[in-house]
């Protein structure tokens, strides 16, 4: 139920429908749903995807709870966008953003940018987070962009981290936070603030880290935070979500106007509310990330000698379980599956058994990369910049690791996760950059195969594979403009 095209399914087609059934036993916290179909969730489909529980520590700190959405923004079509970026000669220059948005608004006057657009949204209304003074409010901030990783404040107010990914953290004081693609932070807001009642929230893309940082015409969003008044007991109004006539905006400064310039994530203070101890390992997997030009100067993403090109009418998951595929009992033991797989156009690792994996990935790309993991969360064991020190592998301390899905490899940096392989599958661990998963940065973990090997996959997933229109929006509407070269390297087959 994963939705992984290529990995776990084949594309739902025009039309047809599929109904998920997801297991959240016990899980709570922020996550958020989207297209695993190419560049299409940033289109527009995707949204936060937030799971109660009375068991969530920290219930009664806070009154409110609202979701706050950050992702950058281009007028083009993606697909566009990506033949740009998969072109011949590309040398790897991600698309760069146009603008960035908060909750899907922003003003912007669109010739600014270029001139073949004509739109103007300079009178429209900002997003807005209100808030009841004197009460404590819950935000869940979650990066559902392409590309740029943020760095996010409320000018006034100190906000108290609560949540990363998932897991509850003690609380810990910020007056910014960077969150990178695909991460999810919550944090206590406290409206108690006597300056004003009207204060900007900014969010700023990181343009150090794009290809042409000047490139960006505006690389800061703002959304307002609006104090309102408590309700009184005989009263019946209620706090409003917009202002329907012309809105009051801030005229509040920020904590400082330094911004950053490395990519990475927020620093080591989260600490978990859990006290679990990351296990020993079992086994360790090297993955070396790099960008290399290759068959008619197109330039692809890398694990180790593994670069993934999608196939879209079978996918990993089907290679496995339907009949006629070759028996789990006969795969090689190595752990690269070889002899079901493609390894240059797709590594797939097994794990036998519930096991606890270690993969260490060092970067040799000058962009930083935020790694996701699907079906499992991993502790993050050591990262930083440069090269991880294997002699310090033994000594690394297993208590107080904060365990999360989505982790920042920054430039030329590295990461060592932890996680235990126990949730049967076929699971995608990919850069959520989505510009740079398209060039290939993806690969599976294969896992409880002995649980695999008794599955049936639900018909009308299976028959998606067959339809007539099963790779319709990716490559019907351009083979006459784009090379056959680039469509055979960047996935078709």
């Amino acid at each position: 139920m994963d939705g992984t095209t290529g990995v776990t399914q084949c594309p739902i087609p025009p039309g047809e429908s599929f109904t998920y059934e997801i297991k959240t036993d016990g899980q709570y916290g922020t996550y958020w749903y989207h297209s695993h179909f190419s560049t299409q969730y940033i289109d527009g489909l995707f949204g936060p995807l937030v799971i109660h529980s009375p068991k969530e520590p920290g219930r009664d700190r806070y009154q409110t709870d609202q979701v706050v959405m950050l992702h950058d923004y281009y007028h083009d079509l993606s697909r566009n966008k990506l033949y740009e970026y998969l072109a011949p000669d590309a040398e790897n220059a991600e698309p760069i953003p146009d603008g960035a948005l908060i909750n899907g608004r922003n003003r912007r006057d669109c010739s600014k940018i270029d001139k073949k657009y004509i739109c103007d949204s300079t009178e429209g209304e900002l997003a807005e987070i209100n808030l009841t003074r004197g009460a404590s409010h819950r935000l869940r901030f979650i990066n559902v962009g392409a590309f740029a990783e943020f760095e996010m404040g409320i000018d006034g107010h100190t906000v108290e981290v609560i949540e990363a990914d998932g897991t509850s953290l003690v609380p810990s004081p910020y007056h910014k936070l960077n969150i990178n693609v695909a991460q999810r932070y919550s944090a206590i807001v406290h409206a108690n603030s006597t300056d004003a009642s009207e204060f900007w929230l900014r969010a700023r893309m990181i343009n150090h880290c794009f290809s042409e940082p000047d490139a960006v015409v505006e690389p800061e969003v703002r959304a307002i935070v609006q104090y309102t008044q408590k309700k009184s007991k005989d009263s019946s109004a209620v706090p409003t979500t917009a202002v329907t006539a012309k809105q009051a905006l801030p005229t509040t400064t920020p904590w400082n106007r330094e911004i950053a310039v490395v990519c990475q994530d927020l620093d080591g203070k989260l600490e978990p509310v859990d006290s679990l101890v990351a296990p020993e390992p079992d086994q360790l997997f090297y993955l070396r990330s790099n960008f290399q030009i290759g068959n008619y100067s197109l330039s692809r993403g890398f694990f180790n000698s593994s670069s993934w090109k999608r196939n879209l009418t079978n996918p990993a998951l089907n290679r496995v379980t339907l009949p006629g595929s070759k028996i789990l009992g006969d795969i090689n033991s190595d752990d690269v599956m070889k002899d079901i797989f493609n390894v240059d156009k797709g590594m797939v690792l097994k794990v036998d058994g519930i096991k606890v994996v270690d993969l260490l990935i060092d970067n040799y790309d000058d962009g930083n990369h935020p790694m996701h993991l699907h079906g499992h969360k991993f502790w993050v064991m050591a990262q930083g910049n440069g090269y991880f020190n294997a002699s310090d592998y033994s000594a690394i301390p297993r208590e107080r690791r904060l365990l999360r899905d989505t982790v920042t490899i920054e430039a030329y940096g590295y990461v060592l996760i932890r996680f235990v392989a126990d949730n049967p599958g076929m699971w995608a661990f990919h850069c959520h950059n989505v510009w740079h998963a398209e060039a290939g940065l993806l690969m599976s973990f294969f896992t409880r195969s002995d649980i695999v090997n008794d599955w049936t996959l639900p018909p009308a997933l299976v028959g998606f594979c067959s339809h007539p229109n099963a790779t319709n929006g990716f490559f019907d509407d351009i083979k006459e403009v784009v090379p056959s070269e680039w469509r055979h390297e960047n996935g078709e087959d």
